[in-house]
């Protein structure tokens, strides 16, 4: 099979974040190598007409897409698929809409909310006239970027009144440039992801991965960008993740699992995808985001629950592309 990698183009001197899918498309690449695999990579920008005819020179019987922003821009993640659509040619990963509708995190929150899946209330900072109606701590962010950008400690505030929540729109329109930004009432407790594979029988829960927050004092427990991106940093050497529960927690992760699953049900993802939450001190888990196309490098979590369960990267990159068949065979 002609397989072609497609993965947005990054500049020389981007960050961390967006350096990374360039990591992605080598590792991806070599293990599509590895499966037999004829392949060939493409770099996507904003002529789309002139990535796309680069797209089928390389006659693909199937795009691994890996675009994941178009010119600094996560909003833009769904073009290329629609394009791809469009185009009548097969790409992994979630469609179009399902990615287009997840990675807002505003019109995933209501729909969420629609479809009974717990989510933290939220004050769109966004609106000229911010609304609050329950004052509290909040975690300020983006609605359409995502790998933590621009997420601090400084983004844990108090919001108990109109007023407040017109200063932090204020004092946060800077840093989130797109325009789009949020106020999510601040759920103190555990974070876990749930990373979900397509597989024969549908999708299927790998293990449970928790992060442990250490040595973090008085200061917000929260991943932001330096606990992902800035390997130097206090905030990444005291986030290790893991994949060890006791039995106390066995109906906790069953809970976790089972709201995954509805994520990927009311959002129709397909292929691969996490769900990350908050866990409050009753133990009730609160969704925060669905990234229906997590990082899938070597060190990334969602490899390290395939791991956990089993899997090595050749059999997830191979699952993902069943799973694309699949689909085709279908529609």
């Amino acid at each position: 099979m002609n397989v072609c990698v497609l993965h947005n183009e990054v500049a020389p001197d981007a960050g961390p974040d967006e350096q990374d899918v360039l990591v992605q498309a080598a590792e991806i690449s070599e293990a599509l190598k590895r499966l037999g695999q004829a392949v060939s990579r493409t770099a996507a920008d904003l002529e789309c007409a002139r990535a796309l005819a680069a797209v089928r020179r390389h006659s693909p019987c199937l795009v691994f897409n890996l675009v994941e922003s178009l010119a600094g821009s996560d909003a833009l993640i769904h073009v290329y698929p629609g394009l791809l659509e469009a185009a009548g040619i097969p790409f992994t990963g979630s469609s179009a809409a399902a990615l287009f509708l997840s990675s807002n995190k505003l019109i995933a929150k209501r729909l969420m909310a629609c479809a009974g899946i717990p989510t933290p209330a939220h004050i769109d900072l966004s609106d000229c006239r911010p609304r609050v109606s329950a004052p509290g701590t909040y975690i300020v962010k983006s609605a359409t970027e995502h790998a933590s950008a621009g997420i601090d400690d400084d983004c844990v505030i108090e919001i108990a009144s109109a007023a407040d929540a017109d200063a932090a729109r204020t004092t946060f329109a800077r840093r989130f440039r797109q325009g789009l930004f949020f106020a999510e009432a601040f759920i103190r407790g555990r974070e876990f992801n749930l990373s979900i594979l397509e597989g024969p029988g549908g999708p299927e829960v790998l293990c449970p991965a928790e992060i442990i927050f250490g040595g973090f004092g008085e200061r917000p427990k929260i991943v932001g960008y330096s606990a992902k991106w800035d390997a130097a940093s206090s905030e990444y050497l005291h986030t290790p993740r893991t994949f060890a529960f006791g039995e106390s927690d066995r109906g906790l992760l069953e809970s976790l699992k089972t709201t995954a699953l509805a994520c990927w049900r009311e959002f129709g993802l397909r292929g691969y995808a996490r769900v990350d939450f908050r866990v409050d001190e009753d133990s009730r888990p609160w969704v925060l985001e669905i990234n229906a196309n997590p990082c899938l490098s070597s060190d990334a979590g969602f490899m390290a629950a395939a791991h956990a369960s089993g899997y090595g990267p050749d059999s997830v990159i191979e699952r993902i592309m069943a799973a694309s068949a699949q689909e085709g065979a279908l529609s």
